[in-house]
């Protein structure tokens, strides 16, 4: 249970890390981009469910990449009308982002309602076994096995491609990287959109272990800001240690 609690919290805590551990900044509403996965993830479902039963036991599968799209371009929807504007003010992008949070949970529970939804689990993440001594869900196992996929192929990211370079060079000399040609407001849209995209990934997997309400991400906000600190901010190696 720790463990897949865990594994949650690192993948909502290595999208922070990419905003507030690399970019700087205190995006109070990276929360609701958990929420917004969760909820893409219930939207995605109740379409299997209605329109293609054959589907529905796929449906996280559909459920993953589109959580990241969803989820990402609000991100780059918010860091282009809003926090462009204010890189170097952390409190009022502080106070921005809060009032962000609050537009979007009045927005889903407007949409989907107030009440809590439930997802339902797909066929291989039931029933459980045993280890040793301990009886394990299969679906908790899944969760930590995902979370783990998700963080090495962040790290192939960061490091092996050409945006993962571009990004680490804003992020370490901003002025310099602008001189060498590189887009600096793009490179900052791009990663705050992957953060909150990987953000939109947690909201998938806490689908599964909790149930999907407006106020599901701000059950996990604070842990997900204590789990970067106490990794070391921008250290994702310390965020998986400190999750």
């Amino acid at each position: 249970y720790g463990l897949s609690l865990g594994s949650v919290l690192l993948l909502a805590a290595i999208g922070l890390a990419i905003t507030f551990g690399v970019m700087g900044i205190i995006n109070m509403a990276h929360g609701e981009m958990v929420m917004l996965g969760a909820y893409t993830t219930f939207a995605v479902q109740e379409w299997a469910r209605t329109s293609h039963p054959g589907l529905l036991n796929y449906s996280l599968f559909i459920a993953i990449p589109l959580a990241f799209l969803v989820t990402a371009a609000v991100g780059i929807l918010i860091e282009r009308v809003v926090i462009r504007f204010l890189y170097g003010r952390p409190l009022e992008t502080l106070l921005a982002t809060f009032g962000i949070s609050l537009i979007l949970q009045q927005a889903v529970r407007t949409i989907f309602g107030a009440n809590n939804r439930e997802v339902s689990a797909p066929a291989f993440m039931a029933g459980s076994f045993d280890f040793g001594a301990l009886q394990i869900g299969y679906g908790r196992m899944w969760i930590i096995v995902f979370a783990l996929a998700v963080f090495f192929a962040l790290q192939f990211v960061l490091r092996a491609t050409s945006f993962g370079l571009r990004m680490r060079a804003v992020t370490q000399n901003r002025r310099m990287a602008s001189s060498m040609g590189i887009d600096t407001n793009r490179i900052d849209a791009l990663a705050f959109g992957l953060g909150s995209g990987i953000a939109g990934m947690a909201g998938v997997a806490l689908s599964q272990i909790d149930n999907v309400s407006p106020n599901l991400g701000q059950s996990y906000i604070i842990d997900s800001f204590m789990v970067v600190v106490f990794g070391g901010v921008g250290n994702l190696w310390g965020t998986l240690l400190g999750a």
